[in-house]
């Protein structure tokens, strides 16, 4: 009885910390991206790529552990899914070419995929009634671990990095095993109308800006930062985005979840449009604080529109399509990015989070015009 009880007490503090984990992985790459480059002899176009392999790894793993936490729990798809991002990661511990970096890349991210999806249901069975409140510190989890990612990639080189990550992973796993209980299950259930909500449109338009930009910040203009930063100093910078990401996404849950969403565009494009635009590196710390508070409030805010709109035990269709929206953008990003960067140069990235931040407004208005539904 003891040993439940335990459990029971550090569930939460587990997920948070699968949370950070996870985080870590997403951005444990962006200081690293200019030594790649550089091995490699590729520009902004080819890293773009490798770039956007993580989160075409994370929409595949998505559905997988959408079916497999309704089969089998939670738990058993985080322990999965941390063996998905060990792999990886050790792919870039002792490979050297390019074709081993986008594998390792890529199933990388179907472990993140599948530790969102797992702790993200983790978290709303567990905490009923809480949901906005415990998933705003999911999200500030998130961006703490957004902190470690870069610190980890400032150790240097290409290896160093993806083997300290690698040995987080292998002392979180005995960590999950014993402090998560079992569980069945999940008790919530698909429901596919919840996509011919208005609503639903409108979070999903707010998430996919977020990380539009997140995609930008981390893929694209580390290269444009190399100028004026080594693989440290790229840490450092990185390191103090993610402080104003973690900070912003959970003072947002205190305010209205649209007003978030609309002021995340502002901050967005004002910051990351005069990062690329500047050439002064005592400049780009400014911008990225800036965009960094823009992306912490718009993912909580989208956050709480997808709560206000669909019940939680329907939520199911819901979280894995939103989710999978937003990680299109991280995706987009520097796919997009990096070809306009190798065609115009580094300027003409604040063209993009103006057009996309005007959409995603533009979807809130139209969300908040006559019925809720598109029917």
């Amino acid at each position: 009885m003891r040993v439940i009880g335990m459990r029971a007490t550090m569930a939460y503090p587990t997920l948070l910390a699968l949370g950070a984990l996870d985080a870590a992985g997403y951005s444990v790459i962006a200081p690293v991206l200019p030594q790649i480059a550089a091995r490699t002899g590729v520009g902004p176009a080819v890293i773009g790529l490798l770039v956007a392999a993580f989160p075409l790894g994370i929409v595949v793993g998505f559905p997988l552990a959408g079916r497999a936490v309704r089969r089998r729990g939670t738990r058993e798809v985080l322990l999965g899914s941390l063996g998905f991002l060990a792999v990886g990661s050790l792919g870039f511990a002792i490979g050297s070419e390019l074709s081993v970096f986008f594998l390792a890349r890529f199933v990388m991210g179907i472990g993140s995929g599948g530790l969102w999806i797992a702790i993200t249901f983790s978290t709303l069975e567990r905490w009923p009634g809480q949901e906005y409140l415990c998933m705003s510190r999911i999200f500030a989890a998130y961006s703490v671990g957004g902190i470690l990612g870069p610190a980890l990639g400032a150790i240097g080189g290409i290896r160093g990095p993806f083997l300290a990550y690698l040995t987080l992973i292998v002392a979180v796993t005995p960590l999950t095993l014993l402090l998560l209980p079992p569980d069945s299950p999940i008790a919530f259930r698909t429901d596919q109308s919840v996509l011919g909500m208005r609503r639903f449109w409108a979070a999903s338009a707010g998430v996919l800006f977020a990380y539009l930009a997140l995609g930008l910040s981390e893929g694209v203009l580390p290269l444009h930062f190399a100028a004026g930063f080594d693989q440290r100093g790229l840490g450092l910078l990185y390191m103090a985005m993610s402080v104003a990401v973690a900070f912003a996404a959970g003072a947002a849950a205190r305010y209205a979840p649209r007003l978030m969403v609309v002021l995340s565009t502002v901050l967005v494009s004002v910051g990351l449009g005069f990062a690329a635009a500047t050439p002064a590196p005592s400049y780009w710390i400014v911008a990225l604080l800036v965009a960094g508070v823009g992306i912490g409030i718009g993912t909580t805010g989208s956050t709480g529109v997808l709560l206000e709109t669909v019940p939680p035990d329907r939520i199911v269709t819901a979280i894995i399509v939103w989710s999978e929206i937003g990680i299109a953008g991280y995706l987009v990003g520097p796919l997009v990015g990096g070809a306009m960067t190798q065609t115009l140069g580094f300027s003409a990235l604040a063209l993009i989070p103006i057009v996309a931040g005007a959409a995603t407004v533009g979807t809130l208005a139209w969300a908040g015009r006559g019925p809720w539904t598109t029917t």
